[in-house]
C-alpha cells in the first residue's frame, strides 16, 4: 500500500469522528465494489450492532472503494484504521495458504453442501484464526454464489468446448491449473479490463457469477452462460484485532450475533437477487443459460486433487471440509 494512501485512509477516519453521533466505541466498516445483496447485508450488520448495543457501538461505513480495493482493505485492517471489512477469500489466499482450498474445483457438489461446510466451526475456525498473528481474523462468511463459464461465440456444452479458448480467470495459481487441465488457455487480469477483452476478441471468455452478466454488462459480449459451478468462493469478513480489543465482552457478543444474522440476511438476499439478474439479463442481452455434465470436468482436474497430498496443512483442511459434508 502506498504511503500517499494510508495518509488519505487516516485522514478520512480521523476526520469523519469529530462529526459523528455520539458513542462510546466507533466501529470503521470499509468495502470495495459489491453486488447489492452484500452491501444490504453490511447494512444489516451495522443496523444490528447499532440497536442491539443502545447505540453504544456505532459503525461508520467507507463504501464503494472509498479507502482502495480489496487488498488495500485489508492492509488497512492489519493497522488498525479499518476496523471491518468484506473480502474475497481468493484474495485472503495471499495471508493465509488455508483460503486456497475455497479455489478447488467442483469442492462443492451443491450449495447445501456448501453452507454445510461454510457454517461448521470445526472447518472454519481455524481458518478464520489463521491470520491471527498478522492484525486481523475472519469473523464470518458471505455467499458470492458459484463461479461458471460465460462465452462470446458459443456455449460449453462440454470439456472439448474450452479446449485452446483464452479464459479470463483472478490471479490465483489454482484458478490458472484449473484451467489448463480443462484445456483452456487462462489469462489473469483485473476486472475492469475484461469487457473491452471479450469485445476485442482478446478472450473468448471469461468465469464468475451472474452478476457479471449485469453489472459489469459482460452479457452485452458474452451471452453464453453455463452452469458447471466450477467453484464456490466465499466472501470473508475480517475484522481487526485492534477493533476487538476495543470491544467489551458483552459488545463483543453482540457483533458476534449481528454477524450471524447478517449471514442468513445475505444468504436469503443473495437468491433472491440472482433470480432477478438471470431474467435481467434475458430480457437485456439475450444471455442463454445452460446446464453441463460436470462429471468430465471433474475428472479432467483430478491432478490438482493429487497433488494437494504434498501439501499436509491445506489437505488436512480439505479432509475435514469432505468429513463435514
Amino acid at each position: 500500500m502506498t504511503k500517499r494512501r494510508i495518509v488519505r485512509a487516516l485522514f478520512l477516519c480521523l476526520f469523519i469522528l469529530p462529526f459523528a453521533a455520539p458513542a462510546k466505541t466507533m466501529l470503521r466498516l470499509a468495502y470495495a465494489e459489491n453486488s447489492q445483496p452484500v452491501k444490504d447485508a453490511l447494512r444489516f450488520l451495522g443496523d444490528e450492532i447499532e440497536k442491539n448495543t443502545h447505540g453504544d457501538v456505532q459503525v461508520i461505513y467507507f463504501p464503494d472503494g472509498q479507502l482502495g480495493g480489496e487488498r488495500e482493505l485489508v492492509e488497512l485492517t492489519q493497522v488498525g484504521v479499518v476496523d471491518i471489512t468484506k473480502v474475497s477469500s481468493g484474495l485472503m489466499e495471499s495471508f493465509s495458504p488455508l483460503y486456497g482450498v475455497f479455489s478447488l474445483p467442483y469442492l462443492f457438489a451443491s450449495k447445501e453442501e456448501y453452507y454445510k461446510v461454510m457454517d461448521n466451526p470445526q472447518v472454519m475456525d481455524g481458518v478464520y484464526q489463521s491470520t491471527a498473528e498478522r492484525g486481523f481474523i475472519g469473523v464470518g462468511w458471505y455467499d458470492s454464489g458459484a463461479r461458471n463459464f460465460y462465452m462470446t461465440k458459443g456455449p460449453v456444452n462440454g470439456v472439448a468446448d474450452l479446449k485452446g479458448k483464452k479464459i479470463r480467470v483472478m490471479q490465483s495459481v489454482t484458478a490458472i491449473n484449473t484451467m489448463k487441465l480443462l484445456g483452456a488457455s487462462p489469462i489473469a487480469m483485473g476486472q475492469a479490463e475484461v469487457y473491452t477483452s471479450l469485445q476485442q476478441g482478446i478472450l473468448d471468455g471469461a468465469e464468475n457469477n451472474e452478476f457479471a452478466l449485469t453489472i459489469a454488462r459482460h452479457g452485452e459480449v458474452a451471452r453464453f452462460y453455463t452452469y458447471d459451478m466450477h467453484t464456490r468462493i466465499p466472501d470473508i469478513l475480517v475484522m481487526s484485532q485492534q477493533a476487538i480489543k476495543k470491544l467489551t465482552p458483552e459488545q463483543l457478543a453482540i457483533v458476534k450475533d449481528a454477524i450471524k444474522a447478517s449471514i442468513d440476511f445475505e444468504k436469503a438476499a443473495w437468491d433472491a437477487e440472482i433470480e432477478k439478474t438471470r431474467l435481467q439479463a434475458v430480457k437485456d442481452f439475450n444471455v442463454e443459460f445452460n446446464d453441463v455434465d460436470k462429471k468430465p470436468f471433474q475428472d479432467a482436474v483430478q491432478p490438482i486433487y493429487e497433488s494437494l497430498k504434498e501439501k499436509p496443512v491445506l489437505y488436512a483442511l480439505y479432509q475435514r471440509i469432505q468429513a463435514a459434508k
